[in-house]
């Protein structure tokens, strides 16, 4: 859906400003973020603060008001995306959280958290953000409620580039799965959200490990991609004190897992699944017990036991992804259909990047970014979720 398809009857985009925004303590504030809003539903092209201005207002000082509002005003942004969430919520019937890592691609060096960074799936180094989102997701949408910034190293001990960037004294350097992690425990927070599991692909990050135990630690169940090398110890918990005496060994990569001539522990599926495009395909799949190891850890360390699978696809020469979760009950069909779940976020990132200026936020603070990314994610919220005419208003009365 383009940004500004706004065919079918909704409620006006100040019924959601008051909802999410309702806490900003001026009314210019409130304003600004519903003309801000308005301005990434219905801008042609570049959503730049200059083009979203002209858009929506005649006045000569708009652009400047509102680069001021998103860049430079000192309102709060998780109360916003707390009340994004229970909106969210009430709309989707979500079956998971995704965890996904997006790349913003920056000029300069001015940006915030702007550094040069490797990507896998372009095989290229890009000057970027890289911004990781918490994504709200069923069967067909993914809406992004919650997000982190990385700050590298030369960010995080630079005391001018923090200044100039306004980062909070408390905000330091964390990895990838740590930015995660902070997402996972904000997830829920004043909302009537169960626990659905939480679904996350960082199998070109080094942290996949760390993140499967620190889910393990919050007692989140999970379905997380990792990398073929990443080692397992094969077998449950339960055999842990003969992983020297028998016949597997104490630790192996996940990708030689599946090679390992004990077969006792392995198990082949042949389920249905979607293709990208939607079309039903085959695929098979192998799991087995795994635990990871103890380095680190401690032999005190409680003990957990994970299901490895590995899904290949019949169709197209398309590489094998292997996943771990803690699910180790739950049906084959069923895990593999919420590690599908993983490319409804990735598919919503780029919609954002097309359509909803995510790429186009030209101010370079730390607050204006966080301020950005939740107005971009209501906006999108607002152009897939919002129910027509008196259902919505209904919703709202009942909110």
């Amino acid at each position: 859906m383009a940004a500004n398809d706004l065919t079918r009857a909704r409620v006006p985009v100040s019924v959601i400003t008051e909802q999410i925004f309702g806490h900003l303590p001026r009314a210019d504030q409130r304003h600004w973020a519903q003309a801000y809003l308005q301005g990434l539903l219905t801008t042609e092209g570049k959503k730049s603060v200059r083009r979203i201005a002209a858009t929506v207002s005649d006045s000569p000082t708009a652009s400047q008001s509102m680069h001021q509002f998103v860049n430079a005003s000192p309102w709060e942004w998780a109360p916003a995306r707390t009340e994004l969430m229970r909106w969210v919520e009430r709309r989707l019937a979500p079956k998971a959280w995704v965890l996904e890592a997006a790349v913003l691609r920056k000029r300069g060096d001015h940006s915030c958290g702007v550094h040069r960074r490797f990507v896998p799936e372009t095989g290229r180094s890009v000057n970027c953000q890289v911004g990781v989102g918490a994504f709200l997701t069923n069967g067909t949408d993914s809406v992004p409620t919650d997000w982190g910034l990385l700050l590298p190293g030369s960010w995080a001990t630079d005391e001018a580039r923090r200044s100039r960037a306004r980062v909070p004294a408390g905000v330091a350097h964390r990895a990838i799965e740590q930015h995660a992690l902070d997402l996972v425990d904000g997830m829920g927070a004043g909302t009537h959200l169960s626990a659905p599991p939480i679904v996350a692909d960082l199998s070109s990050h080094a942290g996949a490990a760390s993140l499967v135990r620190g889910l393990s630690a919050r007692g989140r169940d999970f379905v997380v991609a990792v990398s073929g090398r990443t080692p397992v110890v094969p077998g449950s918990h339960l055999m842990a004190n003969q992983a020297y005496a028998g016949d597997m060994p104490a630790a192996v990569e996940a990708q030689r897992f599946f090679e390992l001539k004990t077969g006792s522990h392995l198990r082949m599926d042949s389920i249905g699944v979607a293709g990208r495009e939607g079309r039903p395909g085959r695929a098979s799949v192998m799991t087995g017990l795994v635990r990871l190891p103890e380095a680190r850890l401690g032999r005190q360390a409680q003990q957990h036991t994970y299901r490895l699978f590995a899904v290949r696809q019949y169709a197209g020469r398309r590489s094998t992804r292997m996943w771990l979760t803690n699910m180790v009950h739950r049906r084959t069909e069923e895990l593999v259909a919420l590690a599908q779940l993983h490319r409804r976020a990735g598919a919503t990132v780029q919609t954002l990047e097309q359509d909803f200026g995510l790429l186009d936020f030209e101010g370079r603070s730390y607050p204006g970014w966080h301020h950005h990314m939740t107005l971009v994610s209501v906006a999108y919220a607002y152009s897939r979720l919002e129910l027509p005419g008196d259902a919505a208003m209904a919703a709202v009365r009942t909110a």
